[in-house]
């Protein structure tokens, strides 16, 4: 199983229990010995969190995280994801900045995103996604 970043949906749905996400974490574990995340996922959690000033849901997120590994921003990621966002542009499907990032992420550090917008990622090309939910 090749190694993945989680986006914020998928991360989302483990931390609300969802049965299918939770199956696909743990035999995901059983092979790795952590989760990735990119540090975009991380601020839309954070962030999220702090604005409803979700205390409880914040530690544990802060917990998860601890035991996790956030991968950064890099030049490579930033380049991957300017391309990205041409190559979309110019064919008139735009992404959000927040997917085009993760995406660059992905590629740059050969992870597959897990994700419930398949219909999204989908649209850049030479990405290998999956989908948990």
């Amino acid at each position: 199983m090749k190694p993945v970043l989680i986006d914020t949906d998928i991360l989302s749905q483990f931390f609300r229990n969802h049965t299918r996400v939770l199956s696909h974490f743990r035999e995901y574990l059983a092979n790795h010995n952590t989760i990735s995340l990119s540090i975009i996922t991380y601020y839309e959690v954070l962030s999220g969190l702090k604005f409803r000033d979700a205390r409880k849901q914040l530690a544990a997120f802060q917990e998860f995280v601890g035991c996790n590994t956030i991968v950064p921003l890099s030049e490579e990621s930033i380049c991957n994801s300017a391309n990205i966002y041409a190559l979309l542009r110019k064919s008139g499907q735009p992404l959000d900045d927040i997917d085009i990032l993760i995406a660059g992420v992905a590629m740059a550090n050969d992870l597959v995103p897990v994700t419930g917008n398949v219909s999204h990622f989908a649209r850049i090309d030479g990405l290998t996604i999956q989908d948990w939910t």
